[in-house]
């Protein structure tokens, strides 16, 4: 017998058109903020003459914008700010440099060798995370997430595709233009990274909730439906099969009264199921 089809994720079918209306001006603030600090921040390229140090640096290459990167989480005295996005070739997804970590040269003595990075966290600094809907593709991404949690990290997740940010102490923000270059700003440059993180944050909503009754495998099946990904990507990241996934989906509806994704992901915002 052949398997039911899929029923369509939750952002393909159409929701009601004042919400729809509200929705599209949020996605154009969104990009025109983020298409305004892109673009500032492609005009700052070296070009020979002296670069004003105390406002940008340019990092270039994989390990040396990994380094960077370590060197601001675990720099920071108070908080850090961060979005995180697919395809993460500078901080694989769950761990920060988790492969130089591992990395040794031959002929090292082992007493001789750097000691290991941490990749716990940085103890002192209150996280404040966005990730975005390829970010929650990845492999591994929601543990990643749910070790962020466990650690007291605020985590929230938008729709829209964000560029990779992080922001320490509100001083200094490392932004990677592309994959193999990025930026790190100063005052007062930086205030440009610190407003577009608080735009976004606002406009997020929480990866998981504690409060209220419902599982929280649930909340999880609930965010990746929010976040438009396919029930193969679904079951792909819960460890489980499409089946399973639209059996729980179809529970959920039932619970909710509902009789489409599309309420269900409304009763769902609505009633703080995510």
């Amino acid at each position: 017998m052949s398997s039911p089809p899929e029923v369509p994720p939750f952002p393909s079918a159409e929701p009601p058109a004042a919400a729809r209306s509200s929705l599209i001006r949020l996605q154009e603030d969104l990009r025109r903020a983020d298409d305004s600090l892109g673009r500032l921040l492609a005009a700052w390229r070296p070009d020979g003459r002296e670069t004003p140090g105390q406002f940008v640096e340019f990092w270039e290459g994989r390990e040396a914008q990994a380094r960077r990167l370590y060197e601001l989480e675990y720099g920071a005295r108070e908080s850090l700010m961060g979005f995180q996005s697919g395809a993460n070739t500078v901080a694989p997804v769950p761990s920060t440099l988790a492969e130089s970590e591992e990395r040794e040269e031959e002929g090292v003595r082992e007493a001789d060798a750097e000691p290991p990075l941490r990749k716990d966290g940085n103890p002192l600094a209150a996280y404040r995370v966005v990730v975005d809907r390829a970010f929650l593709t990845e492999p591994a991404a929601l543990r990643a997430l749910d070790e962020r949690l466990a650690a007291g990290h605020q985590v929230r997740v938008v729709d829209q595709p964000l560029i990779k940010l992080l922001i320490a102490d509100s001083e200094t923000a490392m932004v990677q233009l592309e994959a193999g270059r990025s930026i790190v700003l100063g005052p007062p440059l930086v205030r440009l990274a610190v407003e577009l993180f608080e735009s976004v944050w606002q406009r997020s909503r929480p990866y998981l909730r504690e409060d209220g009754d419902l599982d929280p495998a649930d909340r999880r099946l609930l965010q990746l439906m929010l976040s438009g990904l396919t029930d193969a990507a679904t079951a792909h990241q819960l460890g489980t099969s499409p089946r399973t996934v639209q059996r729980r989906l179809r529970a959920l509806m039932d619970a909710a009264s509902v009789s489409s994704r599309v309420q269900l992901g409304w009763y769902a915002m609505r009633n703080n199921w995510v």
